[in-house]
């Protein structure tokens, strides 16, 4: 009954199926009020000697009027082209009805409009016309009747979740509501927005089967009529590939994750073809629906793909501020020995760091699981010391949009030598351990505004030199969050804490315990500088904290990828929290938005060793 009443309504309106903007059917507005001062008459037949137009209104009306108003836009051009006198003076009776229609665009149906025109007092001087606006009160949304018609709404009336949760998201979501002001393109893109809404959830050939705006000038209110034809809602049948040459439509059936009969969404498509993407097996990739409405409850969804060469060799060049120049080396195999298994293996050869990561994991499966195979060796030398670590890992893992898990065993031993040759440790542990990534971020490569969780946790067994072997534990959480401070700024944060649990005499490889300091860390101090000293020699603890605040805006409009960013960053590790006390860094950076990631160059000073250090660095958010 209620969208027999709203269809009602638009009809008794005259607007069914239009954008019409209509005063109230109860009484015609009246005409604006319009006085017209003429300092003397002119000859009809005279050529003009040109005219000055000058508009008096409030300034976003006066640019409006400047930019459409046929009367300023003539005399911006009356120099160049003579006019006379007959077409001015329609120009200036019809400019009234002009500036009405203008101003009813942003909401404004009660102008008071005087139009002054005085003739040029010496021989050449141009004639004068003033137009001065009162544009008055602006028209407020009064009342908003949205209805639905269609399978949304008889589905939402049978109690279908889908259904009911669309219809009331659309509602929530509209975007001209009751109290706003009314105004021609709000009203526009608010029709707009809600379509697309409508078309994304499923509802791909949705439209307006009637809308309206019914506005009472004496009130200045405005009232608006929408009847939506939902059409049917498209559902999962049929998944056609095309392009493939090496690699199976298996895996490409398995990115999609969706089960036969699930409604077809924007997001679901989208995610499709992200996943498709980030996979690494296609270089081009597009994702269409099939829009036949006959087709709708068995809807065909079409994947069109290139593949990536089946084999890739990456060299590549860098520096950080952490561990100095880099060179490195990765190859791809992106289907081993004909199996569904993409092979990857990266030597990385630096002043501080060397590293080899090799994976061997298979291709997407149900539910996105992938099982992995991994070992890696790494050297990594600090100030003080040389760690050196060998790893094997078996494991398990799901990469969701939001969420990302990882379970795995894994096998470790590691050596730590300091330069002075006093301190020769080794450490061998076998662990479980799970860890995943949480986002709800407006931007994972360049957020601005939301949240991000990374964390993990492992149980496991370890001994090494001058201890008995025994169970240790790790736990470490990582929480960074972006908010929009004002129109201009942008806030960021950071909290991160670890803790390594052992028995008094136990010990681990040094790569589960922790060290403080450089990009990322505390920045101000060097890279894993930050620890318990041990023989005067800094050492990974047990324990560690950060925390960092960051507040960044644009530097100037015309570069806007272009950032100025002050921040405070403080932490230590150590071997228990009981007095350990936080090492603080304060300074200002820049940073270049790219669209790889955020480019950062700080200067840091780091207040208890009363130093300063640059730092840089790219990457996203994790």
């Amino acid at each position: 009954m209620s969208r027999l009443r709203a269809t009602a309504a638009l009809a008794g309106a005259l607007l069914l199926g239009g954008c019409a903007l209509l005063p109230s059917a109860e009484k015609a507005p009246p005409a604006p009020a319009v006085t017209l001062a003429t300092a003397q008459e002119s000859d009809p037949k005279a050529p003009a000697r040109g005219v000055v137009v000058e508009v008096q209104a409030p300034g976003p009306l006066k640019t409006l009027l400047e930019r459409h108003l046929d009367l300023v836009r003539l005399g911006g051009v009356v120099a160049r082209e003579e006019v006379d006198e007959t077409e001015w003076s329609r120009l200036i009776d019809a400019a009234p009805i002009q500036v009405r229609e203008l101003l009813q665009t942003e909401g404004y149906f009660n102008p008071a409009v005087t139009l002054t025109r005085a003739p040029g007092h010496a021989s050449g001087e141009p004639d004068r016309v003033i137009l001065t606006v009162e544009p008055g009160a602006r028209a407020r949304v009064a009342s908003l009747t949205l209805e639905f018609d269609g399978a949304l709404e008889r589905d939402a009336q049978a109690g279908e979740a889908h259904a009911k949760a669309t219809m009331e998201r659309l509602r929530r979501a509209w975007e001209l509501p009751v109290g706003s002001d009314f105004r021609n393109p709000a009203w526009s893109d608010a029709k707009a927005s809600t379509l697309a809404r409508l078309r994304g959830a499923g509802y791909a050939t949705a439209t307006w089967s009637g809308t309206g705006a019914e506005v009472d000038t004496e009130r200045n209110e405005a009232r608006l009529f929408l009847v939506a034809d939902s059409g049917p809602l498209f559902r999962y049948g049929e998944l056609q590939v095309e392009g493939l040459t090496v690699q199976d439509s298996e895996t490409v059936s398995n990115l999609l994750a969706a089960r036969r009969g699930a409604p077809v969404t924007e997001a679901l498509l989208l995610d499709f073809q992200e996943r498709l993407q980030k996979s690494g097996l296609f270089e081009n990739v597009n994702v269409t629906l099939d829009t036949d409405p006959a087709q709708a409850g068995q809807a065909r969804i079409t994947a069109r793909l290139r593949e990536s060469p089946l084999q890739v060799y990456t060299v590549g060049l860098g520096i950080s501020a952490n561990t100095g120049a880099r060179a490195s080396v990765d190859h791809t195999y992106r289907r081993v020995f004909g199996f569904a298994a993409t092979a990857r293996n990266k030597i990385e050869i630096g002043q501080l760091h060397k590293v080899w990561n090799g994976e061997l994991s298979t291709h997407p499966a149900e539910g996105l699981h992938r099982n992995l195979l991994g070992a890696a060796v790494d050297q990594l030398e600090s100030s003080t010391d040389i760690v050196l670590s060998q790893r094997l890992r078996l494991g398990r893992t799901q990469d969701g949009q939001r969420i990302e898990r990882l379970i795995f065993l894994e096998a470790e031993r590691s050596t730590r030598q300091t330069h002075d040759n006093l301190v020769d440790d080794k450490a061998i542990a076998l662990s479980l351990n799970y860890s995943g990534v949480w986002r709800d971020l407006d931007s994972v490569v360049l957020p601005t505004q939301g949240l991000s969780i990374s964390g993990q946790v492992g149980l496991g067994r370890s001994h090494g030199t001058d201890a008995e072997p025994g169970p240790f534990a790790r736990l470490y959480l990582r929480l960074t969050g972006y908010l929009p401070v004002g129109k201009v700024w942008y806030g960021q944060a950071r909290v991160e804490f670890g803790q390594v649990f052992l028995r008094p005499n136990g010990v681990v490889p040094d790569s589960q315990q922790f060290r403080a300091g450089g990009d990322g860390s505390v920045r101000g101090y060097g890279y894993r500088s930050l620890g318990p000293l041990e023989g005067g020699v800094v050492s990974s603890g047990n324990v560690m904290y950060t925390t960092s605040i960051e507040l960044a805006r644009p530097i100037v409009n015309s570069m806007p990828s272009l950032w100025g960013a002050v921040f405070v960053d403080a932490g230590n590790a150590g071997d228990s929290f009981a007095g350990l006390r936080p090492a603080v860094g304060l300074g200002v950076g820049l940073r270049w938005r790219s669209p790889v990631g955020p480019l950062r160059l700080d200067w840091a000073y780091g207040r208890e060793i009363r130093q300063a250090r640059l730092h840089f660095s790219i990457g996203i958010a994790f």
